[in-house]
């Protein structure tokens, strides 16, 4: 009868230790309630005793956690609707706040996310949310961030991934970029020409100063036509070239007279 007394002591003081041992990892914290009220602190990490029964305890981990907000429809500032999904990190700083100020940190910030998403994309042109992305991410974790503060969660960074366009849209976008290359074609199309006008402009200005150089042109041009093996070649010439011997004649002829 002893011996069973001391079984069942013993059998007793083994569930009562395990019930008042609890290990805390080194990426949590525990949260201590005695009889319904917050201890002070934070726990951990490390090997802790409660009292069975009068205390309960709270685990909450600090690793950084990634949070998948789904695909949000969202209808733009310019009535472009578009389907946007992003991703959330972050971290609870103040286990206590996290265990008392709100039910279920994790859903909360989730759901608050998803809000903000909606509501600050949809307060700009589709042109931003394409081209300036990186400043509607911080847009989006400063105003989460500040949401969360009081729960003790710190939002560290959001980041917007795909933006979903109606197929009109894309259309639509790849017609006004290809007019936009048309555009700069011509642009530089017109550049070139404008240029090469410039050239030719310089160069018939060193052949009015320099008539010898029109001469020299003239001879190079038939030299090149001639070499493509043409059975007729015909050759105007210039005026220019007969001034030579206009003058000798004309020196000569005032001699006989």
């Amino acid at each position: 009868m002893t011996g069973l007394v001391i079984l069942g002591v013993g059998i007793l003081a083994l569930v009562i230790l395990s019930a008042s041992v609890r290990i805390v990892k080194e990426y949590e914290r525990g949260v201590i309630f005695r009889l319904g009220r917050v201890i002070p602190g934070a726990k951990g990490p490390g090997l802790f005793f409660i009292i069975p029964i009068i205390d309960r305890m709270v685990k909450v981990t600090l690793q950084i956690v990634t949070l998948d907000i789904p695909p949000q429809d969202v209808i733009t500032r310019d009535n472009v609707t578009v389907r946007v999904n992003a991703v959330c990190y972050f971290q609870v700083f103040d286990p206590v706040k996290a265990t008392v100020e709100i039910e279920n940190y994790h859903y909360a910030t989730s759901q608050i996310a998803q809000t903000t998403l909606r509501a600050v994309l949809s307060k700009v042109h589709l042109d931003d949310i394409l081209a300036e992305r990186d400043q509607l991410n911080q847009d989006l974790q400063g105003i989460i961030d500040e949401v969360t503060d009081p729960w003790g969660v710190k939002v560290a960074l959001v980041e917007i991934k795909d933006v979903d366009l109606p197929v009109e849209m894309q259309r639509a976008m790849a017609k006004q970029a290809e007019a936009e290359r048309e555009r700069r074609a011509k642009i530089i199309n017109a550049e070139g020409e404008f240029q090469a006008s410039q050239k030719l402009a310089d160069a018939a200005q060193v052949i009015a100063q320099h008539p010898i150089a029109y001469q020299l042109r003239y001879l190079q041009t038939v030299t090149e036509v001639s070499a493509e093996k043409n059975s007729t070649l015909v050759i105007p010439i210039p005026i220019e070239l007969l001034k030579p011997f206009q003058k000798a004649f004309g020196e000569e002829a005032s001699t006989f007279d």
